[in-house]
């Protein structure tokens, strides 16, 4: 880790353009021989259709859709594309295409609705939607109210009205284009963030902070090579498609992997970690809590060597279940739409389960008080970044048209995420909940995130979220919201809860266990499957 802190010196020109300045200069090496020959992109479909592109077919295909954006819909620098696709080979074919145009990719995921798509379209302003025939009705149905709409392009092989077509234009275009030069903080990409508190803001990147910042995550958290094959499970609609479907592979020449999967199924991620030579694998602790409930020992994944997780808090419980029927650890990474990665286990460090590791050599991280004064180890606090006397170029540059709520971030010298965490001794990171998700229970503060994952380590719970609910004595107490495995829905609820309060109380402090529970089917959850507490906890303070 010492090594990696001293190694990590990032140079950031004056023009960076991740298209031209990387992945035009893995062509050249893919050219010269001087590559190992894996495919930059490796996409199935899992119903024997497959893609393979090498750098020079990407470069190809790339140019000819930058293209059709500049020429077919006469779209100029800085421009706004929204661009909603699933797992597609075209995903990667746009998102490369808006950087050689120098116009700002907008991701969604397949599962907005047509108000998600109408506060996405008014709020960015945005000129072209590229998407496929499950949205098209969605966008047609609020286009009348967004005023800067001016293109629609359809990624299918079918027709429809008002919209053109994109693989036919893809098919006619010139494949010679001359890449935009674009300067380091120009702006590469918009990201909503993913709401777990209040409404969506727009999160806005330059082409240096993912394009350049990533290269930490890329060499020493996902250990990547040019010879590894990567995947990353991740919806495209998601910043972390981006960060580890796109730029943390291709930093390192690495080939990414990609299923199409439109159900998320735990089978099919075994049956394809066991086909497919996948060296280094990425998934969120969401899906990491469902793989150990469907026997992985019971296949061999004979390529697979490293195994991350990112998006919230992993269980202990779960990461030694996975070790133990996989034979690998998880390294945690942590980070938010609006960084890159903030801390992360890497490798050849010591993991200590439940940690998400030790700060990224992007960025100063420590632990602040309300005062912004740096807290001693051991302490509770805000997990912050430092951005003065210099901000890095590696953090969002603003929400964009929000100068307020971008200035809300900022106390003291620091940018402070919204998360409260604890180091320790050693350096390691621990993380406590999101601000506004810290319980304060008769004098105690209690993160929901270690009462949820005591309730996890029992055979009972498949899944729990931990919020504060009013209480006439202590103010606020603990309550859980739990979903209970099949073997535990039948029996008597009494029961079940006693069991898992008694159980609660002997592995963390007896003062975290959950006073109240509730048993429910399904947790609410964010479009990239973040649990939603806030909407939990409304509903108790509503009642």
């Amino acid at each position: 880790y010492e090594a990696i802190q001293q190694q990590y010196r990032p140079e950031v020109p004056e023009y960076f353009n991740f298209a031209k300045d990387v992945l035009d200069r893995w062509t050249e090496m893919e050219k010269e021989g001087k590559k190992p020959k894996i495919p930059a992109l490796w996409w199935v479909d899992g119903a024997g259709e497959e893609v393979r592109w090498s750098f020079e077919e990407l470069g190809v295909l790339s140019r000819k859709v930058a293209n059709v954006l500049s020429d077919a819909c006469s779209l100029q620098r800085g421009d706004r594309v929204i661009l909603i696709l699933p797992r597609v080979p075209e995903w990667w074919l746009v998102a490369v295409a808006c950087m050689r145009t120098g116009t700002v990719l907008i991701p969604g995921t397949q599962q907005l609705t047509a108000r998600d798509i109408l506060h996405r379209l008014q709020k960015s302003k945005a000129k072209c939607v590229i998407t496929d025939d499950s949205v098209a009705p969605a966008v047609d149905s609020v286009e009348a109210e967004c005023q800067t709409l001016k293109y629609k392009l359809l990624v299918s092989e079918g027709h429809r009205d008002g919209w053109l077509n994109f693989k036919d234009l893809l098919k006619d275009a010139p494949s010679d284009h001359h890449c935009v030069a674009t300067k380091c903080q120009d702006p590469m990409a918009i990201y909503f963030t993913s709401g777990t508190t209040g409404s969506p803001k727009m999160a806005e990147h330059s082409h240096s902070s993912y394009g350049i910042g990533l290269t930490a995550s890329g060499r020493y958290w996902l250990d990547l090579t040019s010879s590894d094959v990567f995947w990353n499970t991740s919806d495209t609609g998601w910043a972390k498609a981006a960060w580890s479907s796109l730029f943390s592979p291709w930093i390192q020449g690495a080939c990414v992997f990609v299923h199409k999967m439109p159900q998320f199924d735990p089978h099919v991620v075994f049956e394809s970690l066991s086909r497919f030579p996948v060296t280094v694998f990425c998934s969120p602790p969401t899906a990491y809590r469902m793989f150990v409930q469907h026997q992985p020992s019971s296949y061999t994944f004979k390529s697979l060597r490293h195994c991350v997780s990112a998006g919230e808090p992993i269980n202990p419980e779960v990461m030694q279940e996975w070790k133990a029927q996989t034979g690998l650890d998880i390294y945690e990474g942590y980070g938010q739409t609006e960084t890159v990665l903030i801390c992360g286990n890497f490798k050849g460090m010591k993991i200590k389960p439940g940690s998400m590791g030790k700060p990224a050599p992007a960025y100063d991280v420590k632990i602040i008080d309300e005062n912004s004064n740096i807290v001693p180890p051991g302490t509770e606090g805000d997990i912050a970044i430092r951005v003065k006397p210099t901000r890095s170029h590696f953090l969002f540059t603003r929400y964009a048209d929000d100068p307020e709520k971008t200035e809300a971030t900022i106390r003291g010298d620091f940018y402070v995420t919204g998360d409260r965490g604890i180091m320790d001794e050693e350096g390691y990171f621990w993380f406590v909940g999101r601000a506004d998700d810290v319980i304060n229970s008769a004098g105690y503060r209690i993160g929901p995130f270690e009462v949820e994952s005591a309730l996890v380590e029992h055979p009972a719970v498949v899944e729990s979220a931990v919020v504060s609910s009013p209480d006439a004595v202590r103010g606020e107490v603990v309550k859980a919201f739990v979903v209970l495995t099949s073997d535990y829905a039948s029996r008597d609820p009494e029961k079940v809860m006693k069991e898992l309060q008694d159980h609660v109380k002997k592995v963390t402090a007896p003062y975290k266990y959950p006073r109240k529970m509730e048993f429910v089917q399904q947790l609410p959850k964010t479009i990239s499957g973040k649990i939603r507490r806030n909407e939990l906890r409304q509903k108790e303070w509503r009642k």
